[in-house]
């Protein structure tokens, strides 16, 4: 799996034009669904690591270390939010997660390496997506969009370390197929703008 060395690689479609000009108008919104992101990303790796740590000790380091970075982050949008007098309110779940999540196997260990392969691409596209917004947002933002993309491309690099751990001899078909989901929900259209929503009209 040499070919995915960054972010990038594992994505079969980069973010719309269309959907940056609307986070940009959007970056309420933005930041507050963005802290929403980090917050699940903890509960995500904790929940991962209580379900499987025992089996699958490797786990454990990675997990627990992102799920305190993820936290951190967390911690940090809220912290930016207060700055800019943008107050949390509940937003409306993206339907990207659970877009992927239905295409998971049922069964172990197969259901573990679907999980990690999704957590791989979620993580790959918050980097990508932090990219592609810097360049357009005001200095403070871009700089702290840019941090949080190295972090993530960490976060891609340790889930999808982990996936060839538990099930390396299927990795490259798993990754094959949420590529084309994950394009697919990215390229599509919705409803509400979120940090992970596809186009919205």
């Amino acid at each position: 799996m040499d070919e995915f060395r960054d972010s990038n690689s594992l994505l079969a479609c980069p973010t719309p034009e269309k959907w940056i000009e609307t986070a940009l108008r959007n970056q309420d919104v933005l930041l507050i669904d963005h802290a929403n992101c980090e917050k699940k990303a903890a509960a995500t790796a904790m929940s991962l690591m209580f379900q499987y740590g025992e089996r699958h000790p490797e786990l454990w380091e990675i997990l627990s270390r992102l799920a305190r970075e993820e936290l951190g982050h967390f911690e940090q949008v809220m912290r930016l939010m207060k700055k800019r007098d943008i107050r949390y309110r509940p937003l409306s779940a993206a339907r990207y997660a659970g877009g992927l999540r239905k295409h998971l196997r049922k069964h172990e260990p197969e259901r573990l390496v679907d999980l990690l392969v999704i957590g791989a691409f979620i993580e790959a596209r918050s980097c990508e997506r932090f990219r592609a917004l810097a360049p357009h947002l005001d200095a403070e933002l871009a700089d702290f969009y840019a941090g949080l993309a190295a972090a993530e491309s960490r976060h891609f690099a340790g889930y999808l370390r982990l996936a060839r751990y538990t099930g390396a001899g299927e990795l490259a078909a798993r990754i094959h197929v949420f590529a084309t989901v994950e394009a697919d929900l990215i390229s599509g259209t919705d409803s509400d703008f979120r940090f992970h929503s596809g186009v919205v009209f």
